[in-house]
């Protein structure tokens, strides 16, 4: 397949894809390590970066020129929450579950022993200090709305503070937290230097959640629909070998290396094979296609987030939020690239999900239902 360069030069077009260091980076380096860029006219080129912040400033300015990110940043970046705002895209969802929340070993024994959260927050006599990778991302949101199903205000009974995952565990160990969110397999990490417990999984929390994404700038889906569509092609071709029986070992040891994650490969490979203790919400990238498909009700389910917890006004109005996310999702884009390699895509843009408080999210009257929750911000 031969693209077309902005600047003229022969050849694979060059991508800069920016990453962090977690299992559900994988898609990415599959799509490299197997050279599924060169048959779709591409050379992705990855770099591996060491915050959030920093792969959205890096994805605003044009450094990198997509990026594997967190749901919630794309939407939270797109009406400019806690910073500059600026138009993104989203390409594909990479994955579906794989995160969870680890809390120190007395408040995890707190919880087995038959306490409330409530009580076992309580007996620690401070405010506690739970961390969360992004203030408007996937790890805030499964936090907070775990934290709030619990009878537990994530805006006046926690203190919540930002960190990149691979330096929670070691903090927790210090004491510094008491707990946080965070992808695999840095949830797993507590466990493994015995500094704290997984009390729950996000699959728990939503089953089948949306997750990461392939994130771009919304001039550069624009300017170069060929290569936007390539891409995302790409990158649906890694997410269906990921998910192929077999597969994940060799994703295991790509991943183990010092450049990508640099921890062992037993404890890869036993995040990428985990599911929850009912052997369900297993980290899974493609399902047939169904994992992969932007649905324009997981971004409406974000906005609604924000809502609950006070970041977006009642000055915008729902139309407004369908509008800006069927903008940022492109589901005509993500359409197109599926069809070149033969993947299904569902009937319909919403989908239907309960969350562990026994609440039906189904993408309609997304207002109404933040406005609805008993702990939000007002």
């Amino acid at each position: 397949m031969t693209l077309h360069h902005p600047d003229g030069i022969a050849g694979p077009r060059l991508l800069r894809l920016g990453f962090m260091p977690l299992i559900d980076c994988a898609p990415l380096v599959a799509a490299a390590r197997l050279q599924l860029d060169r048959k779709h006219g591409l050379q992705l080129q990855l770099h591996r970066q060491a915050s959030w912040a920093a792969v959205r400033d890096k994805l605003l300015t044009g450094e990198l020129d997509a990026a594997h990110a967190l749901s919630g940043l794309v939407h939270g970046v797109q009406w400019g929450i806690g910073g500059v705002q600026a138009d993104l895209s989203i390409l594909l969802t990479l994955n579906r579950n794989g995160q969870g929340i680890v809390l120190s070993h007395p408040l995890a024994q707190a919880l087995s022993a038959g306490q409330s959260l409530l009580e076992a927050f309580a007996d620690l006599r401070r405010s506690p200090v739970l961390a969360q990778t992004f203030p408007t991302g996937t790890h805030a949101m499964w936090l907070y709305y775990w934290l709030a199903a619990q009878g537990v205000s994530p805006l006046r009974a926690i203190r919540s503070v930002v960190m990149p995952p691979p330096q929670m565990a070691d903090a927790l160990a210090r004491g510094e937290l008491d707990g946080y969110c965070a992808g695999e397999p840095w949830a797993q990490q507590a466990e493994t230097l015995q500094v704290g417990r997984r009390v729950v999984t996000s699959g728990e929390i939503w089953p089948d959640h949306p997750e990461k994404v392939l994130a771009c700038r919304r001039d550069f889906a624009a300017l170069e629909p060929e290569t936007a569509v390539a891409l995302t092609a790409t990158l649906l071709e890694a997410c269906r070998w990921l998910d192929e029986p077999g597969n994940r070992s060799q994703a295991a040891a790509w991943l183990a290396e010092p450049d990508i994650i640099g921890l062992p490969v037993a404890q890869i490979a036993a995040c990428l094979s985990a599911s929850d203790a009912f052997g369900r919400h297993r980290l899974s990238f493609h399902e047939g296609g169904a994992v992969n498909f932007p649905y324009l009700s997981d971004g409406l389910w974000f906005l609604s987030q924000f809502r609950r917890w006070g970041w977006l006004t009642q000055e915008r109005t729902e139309s407004d939020w369908v509008r800006q996310v069927a903008e940022v999702h492109g589901t005509a884009r993500y359409r197109e690239a599926a069809a070149s390699v033969l993947v299904q895509v569902p009937a319909a843009e919403i989908r239907r999900s309960v969350l562990c408080d026994g609440i039906v999210w189904d993408g309609h009257a997304p207002q109404a239902y933040a406005d609805a929750f008993a702990i939000r911000a007002h």
